[in-house]
């Protein structure tokens, strides 16, 4: 079996799985975002209230895009020694991650992206290698 790097993730957590001769390694990267859909105030304020909770949105935006891109960079540099990397998950994550390394000249590592619902490590693992052993 060829060896090879996994990674499932979405927007709390990577998974990053690499395949070696004598098994393999699992890897968690937590991304310390709470919910970001999450919003504070009551329905039906009033128009300046609407003005104010517009600006706080933009600030959490952008302080969530601060995180996300701290995230990114965490799962980019576990991922230094990998020259070919299977990414899967269920959301947009993956599809971030891939511009962030596009964006810093590494998109080349990462395969096809596969769209997955949550796993469990198992699942991951054996996803990973399935993929790698058909691609012997």
């Amino acid at each position: 079996m060829k060896h090879g790097t996994g990674l499932w993730i979405d927007h709390r957590e990577a998974v990053i799985v690499t395949l070696t001769e004598t098994g393999e390694t699992v890897q968690h990267v937590a991304s310390h975002v709470g919910n970001h859909n999450e919003h504070t105030g009551s329905a039906g304020g009033t128009e300046s209230f609407e003005s104010q909770k517009v600006k706080a949105d933009d600030s959490r935006q952008h302080a969530l895009t601060g995180h996300l891109n701290t995230y990114y960079d965490s799962v980019i540099s576990s991922l230094a020694s990998s020259e070919g990397v299977l990414c899967f998950g269920p959301g947009e994550a993956k599809t971030q991650l891939m511009q962030r390394m596009v964006d810093r000249h590494l998109g080349g590592r990462l395969g096809p992206l596969q769209t997955v619902d949550r796993m469990t490590d198992p699942q991951i693992v054996a996803k990973v290698r399935a993929h790698f052993r058909s691609e012997n």
